[in-house]
């Protein structure tokens, strides 16, 4: 018999152990070369595990099993028949026709046992034994098992269902409002724990200061009703807003260099290249993949990187080299409704810059009070490299490339700058 040993492939540098999420498969299934049959989380994201080869597999592993890169999780038995004739019918298939004609006897006789009488007459349940727990309560409040509903498997009192009824029995008005009191415990992943350590270590180890500024999205928004069809039609993407930040950004790092940097011990490292982590929401958390030498891009150029790697991000196909050496980080609450926020560093880096909603909000402009689209920008750093007057002077020169996209980041001609 020819049994393959499946193991723990390493997902990354410097990355040693990995969480089963979940198998894709039962012990005991068939599986096909490269059929993913599980999902992994490290700490940096969630892949998949395809079959080396075809076979029967034998789990060796459990779901929430913490392993080592290069443990065996399973084998398979590539010797192993593939099993026949558990397709389902084809339409028009004779014996899918007859199926309903089989099951008509028991449904014409189901009615019967529905049609007993009892519980409701006397007003007591017929109920199962109360668990223990349920039992416990009962017997403090001093009510009969008998008088209660059981919600659980064969009638089994719950202990829920033993709260609830020893709500009017502890004073309670039979108008008192009553409902589930259940709980739902379950473990963090591997990504989420990892997430939250390096999130509480950010607040305890850097001396993390926000500053903060607005931004007009009036010319942005001028620019996009303009040219969004075009740019469209001839890119095969949309324009977003996240171009325009993109570009100010690395504008204003190569401004403030200390902005783009790192602290390690006693050392300082500054990068002449601007690789931008764009936060992005996906079904396991948020993910920062990497937009690297962000500052030669052109608008078109971002938005199809951004938009690919989001893709990659919503589909669990990110890899961990892609969310891996990112210099600055640009996050977007607005589109989830935030109107202002302090966000977090993302380690190693020294800064942060959060977008937030749009607002028509009335401000001063020559003197007039006119209605804008206003936006609310914040920039959080570690003051132990980066001072006041660099963080300041960054988010400024951010302004000035949202408030005046034309001149400041597409050099005068928008339809150059947008490739038209």
């Amino acid at each position: 018999m020819s049994v393959l040993e499946m193991k723990v492939p390493s997902p990354g540098e410097s990355i040693t152990e990995v969480e089963i999420a979940t198998w894709l498969v039962k012990d005991g299934d068939y599986v096909e070369k490269d059929q993913p049959i599980a999902e992994v989380d490290s700490d940096k994201a969630t892949l998949e595990l395809p079959a080396e080869q075809s076979g029967v597999i034998t789990l060796k592993a459990e779901e929430g099993d913490v392993v080592q890169v290069g443990q065996v999780v399973c084998l398979i038995d590539m010797d192993a028949p593939k099993p026949t004739g558990t397709s389902a019918p084809a339409a028009g298939d004779p014996k899918k026709e007859e199926a309903p004609k089989v099951a008509e006897p028991a449904k014409q006789e189901a009615p019967k046992p529905a049609a007993q009488p009892s519980a409701a007459a006397t007003q007591t349940y017929a109920t199962g034994a109360p668990s223990p727990a349920a039992k416990k309560i009962l017997d403090e409040k001093g009510i009969d098992a008998g008088q209660v509903s059981g919600s659980g498997r064969d009638g089994r009192v719950t202990k829920t269902d033993a709260e609830l009824a020893a709500v009017p029995a502890m004073g309670g008005s039979s108008l008192s409002a009553t409902g589930s009191r259940s709980t739902t415990t379950t473990k963090l992943s591997v990504l989420r724990r990892k997430l939250a350590q390096r999130l509480v270590s950010v607040k305890n180890e850097t001396a993390m200061l926000t500053t903060f500024n607005e931004v007009d999205m009036s010319e942005i928004f001028r620019i996009r009703k303009q040219y969004k069809d075009e740019f469209a039609q001839k890119h095969g993407i949309g324009l977003g807003f996240m171009s325009f930040f993109t570009k100010a950004v690395t504008r204003a790092l190569q401004m403030y260099p200390d902005v783009n940097a790192s602290i390690d011990g006693d050392f300082k490292i500054n990068y002449d290249f601007c690789d931008i982590s764009v936060a992005v929401s996906g079904p396991k958390g948020l993910m920062v993949p990497v937009l690297r030498n962000a500052e030669n891009m052109t608008f078109r150029g971002v938005e199809a990187n951004i938009k690919n790697l989001a893709e990659r991000v919503r589909d669990g196909k990110i890899t961990v080299d892609e969310m891996t050496g990112g210099t600055f980080t640009i996050t977007n609450g607005g589109v989830f409704g935030s109107m202002l926020s302090t966000p977090i560093i993302n380690p190693p880096q020294s800064a942060i810059l959060g977008m937030h909603n749009i607002i028509q909000r009335p401000v001063a402009v020559d003197g007039q009070v006119v209605i804008r689209p206003m936006m609310y920008i914040a920039m959080s750093y570690d003051h132990r490299i980066i001072d006041g007057r660099e963080s300041v002077g960054f988010l400024v020169a951010v302004k000035e490339g949202i408030d005046n996209p034309v001149e400041v980041l597409m050099g005068g001609d928008e339809r150059k700058a947008l490739e038209l």
